[in-house]
C-alpha cells in the first residue's frame, strides 16, 4: 500500500515549477536518487517518509526533481512498473516547498507528469495508479483528472489525462 501524498495537495499544474514569491518559472531535471542523496533525505531534515526504506525495495525506483543546474532536491517520487501500468507508492515535496511559506509551486504536478511520461516510455500507454488519502480523492479528480476505482482509495490516471499532464510539462513530447 502506498500513499500518494504526505500532507499537501498537488498545488498547481504548471509548465515547470514556479517560485511562489515571484511567479517565475524554472526549468527542472529529474534524476534517479542515489544512496548518497539519502544522507540528506531524512525525517530529521523535515522529510515525512522513510525514503531509505523505499530505496531498499527491489522493484521501486525513487526520482528526485531539481532545478536545472542545481543539486538541491525539490521533491521526490517513487515508482514501480507493474503489468500494464506504473504505480506511484510515494510522492513528497521537499520541506522548503510545503506550507504557507513554500518556495516553489508545481513540484508534485511536475513529478506526476514525469511518471506519466515514463508510463508512455515503458509501454504502459501512460497509465499510472496510486492510492490517495480519502480527503484528497476529489482534489485529484479535479487537478490530475484521476479516476477513483470504486469506493476505494485507489485511483488511476488514464491515457488521455496522462497525455494532458505530460504535455503541460514536456511541451514537445508528443510532437
Amino acid at each position: 500500500m502506498g500513499i500518494f501524498e504526505w500532507v499537501e495537495k498537488v498545488d498547481k499544474i504548471t509548465n515547470s515549477i514556479e517560485e511562489v514569491a515571484t511567479g517565475k518559472s524554472f526549468d527542472t531535471d529529474v534524476f534517479e536518487v542515489s544512496a548518497l542523496d539519502l544522507k540528506t533525505i531524512t525525517k530529521t531534515n523535515g522529510w515525512g517518509f522513510n525514503w531509505k526504506e523505499e530505496f531498499k525495495k527491489p522493484d521501486t525506483v525513487i526520482y528526485k526533481l531539481t532545478l536545472s543546474g542545481s543539486r538541491e532536491i525539490q521533491g521526490l517520487i517513487s515508482a514501480e512498473k507493474r503489468q500494464g501500468f506504473i504505480f506511484m507508492p510515494l510522492i513528497e515535496s521537499a520541506p522548503h516547498n510545503r506550507g504557507r511559506d513554500k518556495k516553489f509551486a508545481g513540484v508534485l504536478g511536475n513529478l506526476t507528469a514525469f511518471i506519466c511520461k515514463a508510463a508512455f516510455e515503458n509501454g504502459c500507454d501512460g497509465i499510472v495508479s496510486f492510492e490517495a488519502k480519502t480527503q484528497l480523492i476529489q482534489h485529484y479528480k479535479k487537478t490530475l483528472g484521476a479516476t477513483q476505482i470504486g469506493l476505494t482509495q485507489k485511483m488511476f490516471i488514464d491515457t488521455q489525462q496522462s497525455r494532458k499532464l505530460v504535455s503541460s510539462y514536456y511541451q514537445n513530447y508528443f510532437s
